[in-house]
């Protein structure tokens, strides 16, 4: 019979809970706050959601469904205090490239609605099962350069697509060469609405200059309310120009995605995709807000809590969701202590659903694209592109490749294409690692890079071997022929030490290499020594047995000791080198 559990644990469990540990620990002094913050947070979600829902393939109405599940699911198992969730323009693209092609030709949006609602429960199980498995370290898989790439591809593609909406009318084409090619026919032909550009690139130009020199004015909701404005004095819905129209009224139903079996491999890939880009957007938010409140981020427990905001969103009919830093800036400004900004934002939502559904009736749709096109433009980072040029040719190529992979590709391919340069580019780096010889300086304490100092002092004999990476299968013949080429050298040295504090591993397979390369080099009256080994890495060795052909004498401490031994073996003097030579 099993035991029920007693009252303590189920109190420890609850506690266990972000959202129940919160609200024990809410000040009666942050409600005012929080309420305030709500509101004006509330101005920007409903643009945000019902543009970013557009651009996920998906009706306007999703994106406030999205919103209301997905803030209410983060308040309960959010850890960050004030990171606002919700639809989200870089998710958006994702999303279209992996529901639309599963959509029939000519589309049937409650299809839609329930792929894009499984991608979103997938999403979670993605999200909680590597919470569990305290996976929370492979938002790390995409480096800052490859991000850059990424999400500057990702702004164009948005950018690209959203241009006829901006103008007024729809292109048919796939990828983004494709669309530009159509957009700039179909604008030759004359098919731009000029009622709907001038809503479009007026509500641009509203929010950037808002932005730019009024930052406190939510710009979104002052460009949404001229619009609506302007639709209602000029009639701009007579002159051609689309509008969101009646929006469904009341709370989203309780709904479990009906999704064929063949849709779920179909669906994995840009589940996978989408939990990747998601996780290492909040990551990235949640670090710099809480740096600035005192918190500290657990990667995990931010898995779990996206889980939970996607579960929440998917069951709904919502789609899958990420943090935003725009959004959370606003909370943040306005004066947000916890999670109960985003509670007081879904509850307004869901008010106006209730009794004031026509609300956005007459929004235009240019206006929805002027909202993700600024959105796209907060994406971009060309001086991050530029710095790159500056102060690596080999990040700011992985930027470029991870930039055209997006733009030629397509978003999903280029987010698989970026996690595989970022893998890549570590395994570049400890495959052609930096080595070099080492010599004294005069004035300077220790031994230095002798391309750094060329002058640096040699002892006739010894050479000093620094390898800047772990010794594993993929470098160890590089580290072998360097060996050999140095105890090639005229006049031929008796010990080489190696300054081995880089060495953070040496696998079975440098193992063997070592073992072949000491027999080798003993037969030629050259020793191997090894100083300044990690004492992990030195129990491997001896796991491994090196020490038959490797003297065990030959093992020191630091550097120093190696040289003093030597010395004392064969009264050795400094001097300095004849050539001035570098090493590699």
């Amino acid at each position: 019979m099993t035991a029920r559990p007693d009252s303590h644990e189920v109190l420890s469990r609850l506690r266990a809970v972000p959202g129940v540990r919160a609200a024990a620990s809410y000040r009666r002094e942050w409600l005012v706050k929080d309420l305030v913050a709500g509101v004006v947070l509330t101005t920007l979600l409903v643009p945000q959601g019902m543009a970013y829902a557009e651009l996920a393939g998906l009706a306007p109405i999703t994106g406030l469904y999205t919103t209301i599940l997905c803030l209410l699911g983060y308040a309960v198992c959010g850890p960050s205090r004030i990171l606002v969730l919700g639809p989200d323009s870089s998710l958006g693209p994702m999303i279209a490239a992996t529901v639309l092609p599963l959509v029939a030709a000519g589309g049937d949006p409650g299809r839609a609605v329930a792929l894009a609602s499984m991608l979103a429960l997938m999403v979670a199980v993605i999200m909680i099962l590597a919470s569990v498995a305290k996976l929370g370290f492979i938002a790390d898989l995409i480096s800052k350069p490859t991000m850059i790439g990424y999400m500057n591809g990702l702004a164009l593609t948005i950018l690209i697509g959203q241009l006829p909406k901006l103008l007024g009318f729809k292109v048919e084409a796939d990828g983004l060469i494709g669309e530009f090619v159509g957009f700039v026919r179909a604008l030759a032909e004359g098919a731009a609405v000029p009622a709907a550009a001038a809503v479009g690139v007026g509500g641009i130009v509203v929010i950037l200059v808002l932005q730019r020199f009024l930052p406190k004015v939510p710009a979104v909701l002052v460009m949404v309310v001229l619009a609506i404005t302007a639709v209602g004095v000029l009639d701009l819905g007579a002159r051609g120009v689309s509008l969101v129209g009646e929006l469904p009224e009341g709370f989203p139903p309780f709904t479990i995605p009906d999704v064929r079996l063949g849709d779920l491999a179909l669906l994995l890939g840009g589940a996978m995709g989408i939990a990747l880009v998601s996780l290492a957007d909040t990551i990235s938010n949640a670090s710099a807000f809480a740096a600035r409140t005192g918190q500290e981020v657990r990667g995990n427990q931010e898995m779990a809590g996206i889980g939970a905001a996607n579960l929440a969103a998917g069951l709904f009919q919502g789609f899958p969701v990420s943090s935003s830093g725009s959004r959370t800036a606003v909370a943040e400004r306005a004066g947000a202590r916890s999670q109960l900004t985003g509670v007081v934002g879904a509850g307004l939502i869901v008010l106006m659903l209730v009794f004031a559904p026509g609300l956005f009736r007459d929004l235009p749709q240019p206006a929805l694209a002027a909202v993700v096109i600024t959105a796209s433009l907060s994406l971009a980072d060309l001086p991050g592109v530029v710095r790159l040029w500056r102060q690596s040719r080999s990040d700011f190529l992985l930027c470029c490749a991870a930039f055209v992979g997006v733009a030629l590709l397509g978003v999903l391919p280029g987010i698989a294409i970026a996690v595989a340069l970022s893998v890549l580019d570590v395994f570049r780096r400890a495959w052609w690692p930096y080595h070099t010889v080492l010599g004294r300086v005069p004035g300077l304490e220790g031994y230095h890079d002798i391309r750094s100092y060329p002058r640096a002092g040699q002892l006739p004999g010894l050479v000093i071997y620094r390898f800047d990476a772990p010794l594993f299968f993929a470098n160890a013949r590089t580290f072998r022929d360097e060996i050999r080429r140095l105890a090639g050298t005229d006049p031929r040295p008796s010990w080489i030490v190696i300054a081995a504090e880089p060495m953070t591993d040496v696998d079975t397979t440098a193992a063997d290499v070592l073992e072949e390369l000491d027999e080798t080099l003993n037969a030629e009256h050259v020793h191997l020594v090894f100083a300044e080994l990690k004492d992990p890495v030195r129990r491997k060795i001896e796991r491994y047995e090196l020490t038959r052909t490797i003297d065990p004498r030959h093992f020191f401490p630091t550097v120093e000791a190696a040289v003093a031994a030597f010395r004392r073996r064969t009264g050795a003097e400094w001097t300095p080198p004849a050539d001035g030579s570098t090493g590699r």
